[in-house]
């Protein structure tokens, strides 16, 4: 910190009581000047020779016949003008950053110019500013922190625009040449230096400016902020950790301290002032969870749209960052429920439409940029996928969650996103938890979100135990269940053994929704002694064990029957449904294979097919289309 002596001779100022100032002289003092409540006697002829306004009030006094001259407007007030008489006796006084503004302020109200006299006061305190104060970066942030109380004297004085532009210049200096003492405490102000010498054992940090200017009213704290991004220097990523550093030290964690009378207006200040001075890159700078508490914040203390469409357009760009806590977001109204789903679901749909709009735009032209792009756009949607699921699961247990709010969020997202759905299954099963008196129409709606065929096996190992979800639902976990055991017991195709290469599981299930036939029995019975030939050697369709498998599973215990039907017909029906599904896709398998080298009439009819010799080679023929299934006869033993 700079300090500034000015005068020789010693202080005789003297306290004649609370409100009383005196100088200690052989001299009688002709003059009591009124600063607010505080009276100084002192003498007219020191103070006449150096204050032009001083000399216009004693002279109105003296017309009136009295020694009181009052002055009520004096900047700086009685503590300013202390300084001042002192300068005017010869006394010495000390100026420094704490000071040095009201000093300045009052020099220039009673007019303490060159005009007066050569070397007054406020040719030194312009010297004392311009040479120390501006040069420092502790003392520019403490002149700085002082004129608020001096305005607008300071403003006009320009003390406040050159301390601005003095402190906006040091945060672009390099770290190398900052005195790294050390920064920003939370009883102190600032100590950082500005040295030229580069000659020091550590660096200062990139954001070693950012704490300092924490203590900074939020006024100047904005104009300070404007002065260093209109000198392009300072990249987004520290003025965002700035503006971060500047919410965390003035807003208040608490909800009750944040919505308080006293304190409502200057948060919603606070909160639209670090909007404003958000980076222009809205795709960099802050976090999104910044970003979504400056939302909450903006919600509770009601900041206006424009406000919360800003913040909501930068959210858009980095929403896939998000945690399911930074979405909970307070419902504007308490009929809303605890959440405001709507203002996220309309998150989401900005995100994805900028997602499917950044497809169709222009990628640069080589072609691992390219990949790298599309990479990470598939990462990010497989991000969103999960975030919306989390959120889904965390807001299904308010109980005044509108249904069609639950619904146009599930369904905001696109299946891209969602190649498991584990996460939807387990928000559907809260939400129907949760709300027991839901009707079967919204039930089946909302399960109908579920793609069975992309649950895990703990999922549907869950759902199977579930009493909560429709029979046609536990159906149709258990079928796509055995579907995939009996995919896994499938023996490897052989080197030579082409044909050999099972469907996947995906394909197995299209056909999954077919109405259940009322009588599988004869079906049942045919298929089970089906086999099919091809490529020389006999290769034999086992269904019988993964069927019977599969009824121990569905209908082979009386617990089971009691609880989802609670009668007997429910083995036939769903027998059907898994015989005429699976018989069809063993017969679409065996056509297939029937097709080498004969026509599709002779298949038909025969139930056999010509094998050729065996040292003839396979020729790779494409297979007949495939006749409707009501118009094929097969030969069975």
């Amino acid at each position: 910190m700079k300090f500034m002596k000015l005068g020789s001779k010693p202080d005789a100022f003297q306290s004649g009581g609370a409100d009383v100032r005196l100088v200690v002289s052989d001299l009688a003092t002709d003059v009591i000047v009124h600063i607010g409540e505080v009276r100084f006697y002192l003498h007219k002829f020191p103070l006449l020779s150096k204050s032009s306004k001083l000399q216009k009030l004693v002279l109105k006094a003296t017309e009136k016949g009295t020694d009181d001259v009052h002055i009520d407007d004096l900047p700086g007030g009685a503590k300013g003008f202390e300084i001042c008489a002192k300068f005017c006796y010869g006394m010495v006084v000390t100026l420094s950053p704490h000071n040095v503004v009201a000093a300045r302020c009052a020099a220039e109200y009673l007019g303490m110019t060159e005009d007066m006299d050569k070397g007054n006061l406020i040719f030194k305190i312009e010297v004392f500013i311009n040479s120390s104060i501006l040069r420092s970066w502790k003392d520019s942030i403490i002149v700085l922190l002082s004129t608020k109380a001096l305005l607008p004297w300071s403003e006009e004085l320009k003390v406040v625009g050159r301390c601005i532009d003095a402190i906006a210049s040091k945060t672009s200096v390099d770290p190398a040449n900052v005195s790294w003492s050390y920064s920003y405490n939370k009883k102190g102000v600032a100590c950082t230096e500005i040295i030229e010498s580069a000659g020091k054992t550590s660096v200062a940090p990139k954001d070693w400016w950012v704490e300092d200017l924490c203590e900074l009213d939020v006024d100047l704290y904005k104009r300070v902020m404007v002065a260093i991004k209109s000198k392009g220097r300072m990249s987004p990523d520290l003025i965002g950790e700035a503006l971060k550093a500047y919410a965390v030290r003035w807003l208040p964690d608490s909800y009750d301290a944040l919505v308080a009378d006293d304190y409502m207006r200057r948060n919603q200040c606070l909160v639209e002032t670090i909007i404003w001075l958000l980076p222009s890159d809205k795709s960099s700078g802050c976090s999104c969870r910044f970003l979504l508490k400056l939302l909450k914040v903006a919600i509770l203390v009601g900041s206006g749209d424009h406000v919360k469409e800003e913040l909501m357009r930068r959210i858009s760009f980095q929403l896939h960052k998000a945690s399911v806590k930074d979405l909970l977001l307070p419902a504007a109204s308490p009929s809303e429920g605890m959440h405001d789903v709507r203002l996220v679901h309309n998150l989401v749909q900005r995100f994805v439409a900028r997602t499917a709009l950044s497809h169709n735009g222009d990628f640069v032209e080589k072609s691992d940029e390219k990949m790298i792009e599309l990479n990470f756009e598939q990462e990010s949607t497989l991000a969103l996928g999960e975030l919306v699921d989390g959120y889904l699961s965390e807001v299904a247990a308010d109980p005044d969650l509108e249904f069609s709010n639950f619904v146009e969020l599930a369904t905001a997202v696109p299946e891209a996103a969602r190649p498991v759905h584990d996460g939807l299954y387990y928000a559907v099963d809260a939400y129907i938890k949760e709300h027991p008196d839901i009707n079967k129409a919204d039930k089946k709606k909302i399960c109908g979100l579920i793609d069975v065929k992309k649950l895990s096996t703990d999922a549907c190992v869950h759902a199977t135990q579930n009493d909560r979800l429709p029979l046609r639902v536990v159906v149709q976990v258990l079928f796509f269940q055995q579907l995939r055991a009996g995919s896994s017991s499938v023996p490897a195709p052989t080197d030579g053994g082409e044909h050999a290469c099972a469907k996947p599981v995906q394909e197995q299930s299209e056909h999954c929704e077919r109405r259940i036939p009322r009588h599988p029995n004869k079906l049942d019975k045919q298929v089970t002694s089906l086999s099919a030939r091809g490529e020389g050697e006999d290769r034999h369709v086992e269904l019988r064990g993964g069927r019977n498998s599969f009824k121990d599973q569905v209908v082979g215990r009386n617990s089971f029957k009691d609880q989802v039907v609670g009668r007997n017909s429910f083995k036939d029906q769903l027998g059907g449904l898994l015989l005429q599904s699976r018989s069809r896709r063993i017969f679409d398998k065996l056509w297939s294979s029937k097709g080498h080298g004969e026509n599709g009439k002779g298949s038909e009819t025969s139930g056999s097919s010509q094998s050729p010799p065996s040292t003839a080679k396979p020729t790779e023929v494409k297979p007949s289309p495939l006749p409707p299934l009501r118009n094929r006869r097969y030969s069975v033993s």
